[in-house]
């Protein structure tokens, strides 16, 4: 039996969030309606959502050795996420500062990482990439991630992915996982496509297995071989968009290894991204089990 469920490589951060009046404009200024500190980063909110939801998860990635690295460790740990397998660098953790319209929950993200905090292809441990059922890997690291992803899937294991960005190593990011989740920007971008369907299914002409696409307000996409699945958000009171796609990739998760049909994985991973607008922070905004259950019943 493997030690755990799901293993991540990539982003952790420590989050100053402050809520403004109204969007950001060149020249503004806005007074702060209110300020609160968050632990987040995309994988270790994904990962605390797995967890959440009763996996067994572990964080690899790596740490500052000042506060606020320890912060998110903590934080991480008393979410029931192991991080006894991650690096500690003598550096200052990542942490961002994170700007949110309190009108509708959007947000600017403007953040900072010390170059001695990033993982390279020798930082990454056979053991504990293959000591888990799935390996989850982001674009932070890119040549990590690429190497984990890639004795992830020699040993047989399922690979998915959070990709935010386009860069010279993206296409080689998205072939070496199993199963690859991409924000639009990234999809369209890569495809060339202005239209999500077609963008999924001009990847799917190089790329077989599942591919997913996050589409904010319009809900997610997910395409099976031929059969495209799309599921709209869920009407949900937003405050707080920051981790909602984090989020979403832990849910798409779980659900992937409880071996639901697509359909069934997509509308509980847009329904737990939903659910995660509806409060601040990243990883204090993930749901938990029952709210996602009760949100799904419904829509039928």
């Amino acid at each position: 039996m493997a030690a755990f469920d799901v293993v991540g490589i990539g982003e952790n951060s420590v989050d100053v969030v402050y809520r403004v009046p109204g969007a950001a404009a060149p020249n503004a200024k806005l007074s702060v309606s209110s300020s609160r500190v968050s632990c987040g980063g995309q994988v270790a909110t994904t990962l605390v959502t797995c967890a959440a939801f009763g996996l067994r998860a572990a964080y690899a990635g790596s740490f500052g050795s000042d506060d606020n690295g320890r912060r998110v460790r903590d934080a991480l740990a008393g979410r029931h996420v192991d991080t006894t397998h991650a690096l500690i660098r003598d550096a200052p953790n990542r942490h961002a500062v994170i700007i949110v319209d309190e009108r509708t929950g959007d947000r600017t993200v403007v953040w900072h990482r010390d170059v001695r905090l990033a993982l390279g292809a020798d930082d990454v441990s056979r053991a504990i990439v293959t000591g888990g059922r799935l390996l989850h890997v982001d674009d932070l690291d890119e040549d990590a991630s690429i190497a984990a992803a890639r004795m992830a899937r020699a040993a047989g294991l399922l690979v998915t992915s959070d990709i935010d960005r386009v860069t010279g190593r993206t296409a080689d990011l998205v072939a070496s996982v199993s199963v690859p989740i991409c924000s639009w920007h990234v999809l369209s971008s890569l495809t060339g496509e202005s239209d999500p369907e077609q963008a999924l299914r001009k990847l799917g002409a190089r790329k077989k297995g599942w591919l997913s696409v996050t589409l904010g307000t319009d809900g997610a996409m997910l395409l099976d071989g031929d059969r495209l699945h799309h599921v709209p958000a869920f009407e949900v009171d937003s405050v707080d968009t920051t981790g909602a796609g984090d989020i979403f990739r832990g849910a798409f998760i779980y659900a992937l290894l409880r071996g639901q049909e697509p359909a069934d994985v997509l509308r509980f991973a847009v329904a737990a991204a939903g659910l995660g607008c509806t409060k601040e922070g990243a990883i204090d905004s993930v749901p938990a089990m029952e709210d996602v259950e009760r949100l799904l019943a419904t829509r039928v």
